[in-house]
């Protein structure tokens, strides 16, 4: 069976997190990715591969999860023959994605103003911190300095003098997302049209973006919030507590999780007429969360959580990695794949959250050695021989 995106051809110019993301889940979704690469390889390569606990012969986490399912083809684009090869394989493509900075696709003469002169139907995506225009476009940007700019980070953790980064890198991710989102609605547009397009992604606009209802509060009230940890500045209690063996997390967000909540805990100093109802409850949010807490640690996480399931209440394990990643459900949903070495050798890794009904064949091939692809990308979809490939890697050109 056939994948979802089978026949979509994506020459990647992505490095590190912002763009591999991306291209990554496109790959898993059938998107045929060939990697365009520095004939050194790009630089994700680098990371942790001399990590012993986090590598493979030399390639480390990073590029083993973000780069499976794609093509390797080695390409100096700097060079005038180099960007002329780029040329001939963007005529067979449906869309080039990079995360470069700001200009240097014009530099290069390889933005979408020049590709779409060779290939009117491509569709060029460009994922960078802050756009390609407006003041601050030229910032130099990396996921913290991004999540720092975008307000997020000004409400994590729980203390206004201490502000916390996402544990995730979230700015990275989401500028992603937001590109996959872009390319997929261009290509949509497309077929309407005959035309491709310019998707410009600014990873700022992404954590604004998300920003969603809180800032909608913010330009009603006038007020900056400030940062509540893991409780709520609506509900009680929602928060994280310790357990005698752990945390959890509840939710009470409806007034008859509540009254669970009170047959669970049997707790007589909670059982107040005022707690009833929400109102009563926030007003009185650190006298409950601190009974609620002094109630939780007594027993384990495992003894709460089978009670308060019981009374359908929303909670949950904070899991490390290790928990999450053996959890039942996440198995059964297949979000924990086996992810080849080219050497042969296995690891493990996150799968694709993305389940369709009638194309949801999952594979997930290695990530390639550099230039891995090469030859067979070119000799297939443009037809150079062994002897003009043997050409151009001595004049080095291609790798």
């Amino acid at each position: 069976m056939a994948k979802a995106l089978t026949g979509l051809r994506i020459l990647d110019l992505t490095h590190i997190l912002s763009g591999p993301f991306g291209t990554m889940t496109l790959a898993d979704l059938g998107a045929e990715v060939i990697k365009i690469e520095p004939l050194e390889g790009e630089r994700t390569r680098g990371l942790l591969a001399q990590d012993p606990k986090h590598s493979i012969e030399g390639m480390g986490a990073y590029f083993i999860n973000l780069n499976r399912n794609k093509k390797s083809v080695a390409l100096d684009l700097k060079s005038e023959d180099g960007r002329a090869i780029f040329y001939e394989l963007v005529k067979t493509a449906d869309i080039v994605f990079d995360n470069f900075s700001v200009g240097v696709t014009q530099k290069l003469a390889i933005d979408y103003a020049r590709l779409s002169e060779i290939n009117p139907r491509v569709i060029t995506c460009s994922i960078t911190g802050f756009g390609s225009e407006g003041p601050g476009m030229h910032r130099t940007a990396f996921d913290q300095v991004v999540q720092a700019y975008g307000g997020g980070m000004s409400i994590t953790g729980d203390n206004i003098e201490q502000p916390q980064r996402a544990g995730l890198p979230i700015a990275d991710l989401g500028g992603s997302l937001y590109g996959m989102v872009g390319v997929l609605t261009a290509l949509y547009e497309r077929e309407r049209s005959g035309q491709g397009q310019h998707v410009d992604i600014s990873m700022l606009d992404g954590q604004v973006a998300m920003l969603s209802y809180m800032a909608t509060m913010y330009f009603l009230s006038g007020e900056d919030p400030e940062p509540i940890g893991n409780s709520h500045f609506v509900h009680v209690p929602y928060n994280s507590f310790k357990t005698a063996d752990g945390s959890i997390v509840i939710a009470i967000i409806f007034d008859h999780f509540w009254e669970g909540l009170l047959a669970v805990l049997d707790c007589d100093e909670l059982r107040k007429p005022e707690f009833d109802h929400q109102p009563g409850r926030l007003a009185n949010k650190t006298f409950i969360e601190n009974k609620v807490g002094e109630v939780f640690v007594t027993n384990t996480s495992a003894h709460w959580l089978e009670l308060l399931e019981a009374q359908r209440i929303p909670c949950a394990p904070v899991n490390t990695f290790s928990q999450a990643l053996s959890d039942s459900q996440v198995l059964h949903r297949n979000m924990v794949v086996d992810l080849p070495h080219p050497n042969g050798q296995l690891t493990r890794g996150p799968g694709n959250p993305v389940k369709l009904s009638r194309t949801n064949e999952e594979n997930f091939e290695a990530a390639p050695l550099i230039g891995q692809h090469t030859d067979d990308v070119l000799g297939q979809l443009l037809g150079y021989d062994a002897a003009k490939l043997m050409m151009l890697r001595k004049q080095k050109i291609i790798g």
